[in-house]
């Protein structure tokens, strides 16, 4: 079992750690409440990466986001990576723990990329079975991320809104809404990010993502857009998470920004652009 209650963000801007930063972030934070970082870069035994991250956590509420589980792998979930993981929210004892809906495994290879997956009954089982056993290992509630998709599955028998909302009924795990994937996702495969957006479960959202994109155009000549947390975010997607969050209330929003990461003032600026639409909101 775990205890949902005992994990919780403020409802206020975040942003993913970057070493760089650690001064900036000591000396001057605001408007940032919380940090988030990558549970793959800090499963070592030691050094300085630790240090800081334990010095961070004495100050701010942590993040945990996962991007090697696999979660919507066929195999069986790689039971030493989620020991380390375990080592580690059990020491760091984050708010928050979360991970994607993708899949990075086959067999003994790890593919350093999300992959997407079919949106079938029988993959809400597989998927429901790995965030079982994470929450059992864990002893705590995992956010599931929705994905930036850049096609679209013949058999799919399910909606994506509709396929989160049954995995997280059937094994009580929460959701993560990044609002730049929607978009992205919206853009590749013609669909109303509004509406999508309309139906989501937001009393399942215990995060919320935005980040920047790449814009590109596919061999037919329409847009096509890349998740590359590399740039601002755009205003389309700030005007879907002022929607978001008019209808909703205020929720932890993160700033994603893992490539060309900037100075700390222009990161900061990102949050404080988030915040000034979390504050009415509260």
């Amino acid at each position: 079992m775990f205890d949902s209650a005992a994990q919780h963000l403020p409802a206020r801007p975040g942003v993913g750690y970057k070493p760089q930063h650690f001064k900036d972030i000591l000396e001057n934070p605001a408007p940032v409440e919380w940090l988030e970082i990558h549970a793959e870069n800090y499963m070592g035994d030691g050094g300085r990466p630790l240090a800081q991250l334990r010095h961070l956590a004495e100050r701010f509420a942590i993040s945990v986001h996962g991007v090697g589980l696999s979660i919507g792998g066929e195999g069986g979930l790689d039971e030493g990576h989620l020991a380390r993981l375990k080592h580690l929210c059990d020491w760091l004892k984050p708010a928050s723990f979360s991970e994607h809906l993708a899949w990075s495994s086959h067999d003994d290879t790890f593919l350093n990329d999300l992959l997407p997956l079919p949106y079938t009954a029988a993959t809400v089982a597989r998927v429901a079975d790995h965030i079982d056993r994470v929450q059992e290992v864990l002893g705590r509630r995992m956010l599931l991320e929705n994905p930036s998709s850049y096609l679209a599955f013949q058999d799919a028998d399910l909606a994506e809104v509709e396929f989160l909302r049954e995995v997280a009924t059937r094994t009580g795990c929460g959701l993560l809404l990044d609002v730049n994937n929607v978009y992205v996702s919206a853009t590749n495969l013609d669909f109303d990010a509004e509406a999508y957006l309309a139906d989501f479960p937001v009393e399942l959202v215990g995060e919320v993502h935005l980040g920047g994109h790449f814009a590109d155009m596919d061999d037919h000549g329409a847009p096509l857009l890349i998740d590359s947390h590399g740039c601002e975010v755009v205003d389309p997607v700030w005007q879907l998470y002022a929607g978001l969050i008019g209808r909703a209330g205020p929720l932890p929003t993160l700033i994603e920004w893992d490539n060309d990461v900037p100075d700390w003032p222009v990161l900061a600026a990102e949050a404080a652009r988030a915040a000034r639409i979390l504050v009415p909101a509260a």
